[in-house]
């Protein structure tokens, strides 16, 4: 709650700066802001926001579905931005994301064998393409899409104990492609710019328990992260 809490009051101090700069950004005759600044070869900034992962699971026979309970995390990371084209941009956002999904497994009485509660730390490393559109006076929507590779700081993957021993266990490293859209804000003194994605994994990430028979894995043919990641940007 303290993280929401800073993230919110951040955002609500550089709206402020953005309403009293003394311009009208989506007025009729706005004052044009950074009018070059993208034009830029290269430039940088940081993200807060938020994200809600889920999981994909494929199962080997039909049967009674694993429930994912989703909460919210949290985002926070840096952009490197390279210009490729007058419309087309190469960005870097490697980032820490910290997520918490509940996953409640059918067949159980016992709720310590039903309930698995999987953190994750993750260290995230997005490459991808923005495709801008024409700017509107201070505002410039875009596409955004690409890939990513997370390193998961939190999956239990080097410990021997596993669902038996209440340790759900996911692997370290995972890919993903991410799509979405967002929209620059040109203010006086910087670039607001709050975007959504969706995240798809593309590998499985289960480490499934020793035994063979395992009545918590031996059913899962894969299991896959997705989310939904709201950042808001700043440059």
């Amino acid at each position: 709650m303290k993280k929401i809490a800073t993230f919110l009051i951040t955002l609500s101090l550089s709206l402020n700066v953005m309403a009293q700069s003394g311009t009208h950004i989506f007025g009729k005759d706005p004052i044009i802001h950074l009018e070059n600044f993208q034009k830029q070869r290269l430039y940088f900034g940081y993200y807060l926001g938020f994200n809600s992962f889920d999981f994909k699971i494929d199962y080997k026979n039909v049967g009674q579905d694993i429930q994912t309970k989703k909460t919210t995390g949290f985002n926070v990371g840096v952009v490197a931005d390279v210009k490729l084209h007058e419309y087309i941009n190469l960005r870097f956002e490697p980032g820490l994301y910290y997520a918490k999904r509940n996953l409640s497994f059918p067949g159980f009485t016992n709720q310590v064998d039903i309930l698995r509660e999987v953190n994750s730390t993750y260290i995230h490393f997005p490459l991808l393409l923005k495709f801008s559109s024409l700017r509107t006076g201070n505002i410039r929507p875009y596409l955004v899409g690409g890939i990513s590779s997370t390193l998961n700081l939190s999956g239990n993957s080097k410990t021997k104990d596993d669902n038996f021993e209440q340790k759900f266990r996911v692997k370290a490293w995972t890919s993903s492609y991410e799509l979405g859209f967002g929209i620059d804000i040109f203010s006086e003194y910087f670039i607001f710019s709050p975007s959504i994605r969706g995240l798809f994994g593309l590998k499985d990430e289960l480490i499934r328990d020793n035994d063979p028979n395992s009545p918590w894995t031996s059913n899962i043919e894969s299991l896959k992260s997705r989310g939904i990641l709201i950042n808001f940007t700043f440059h």
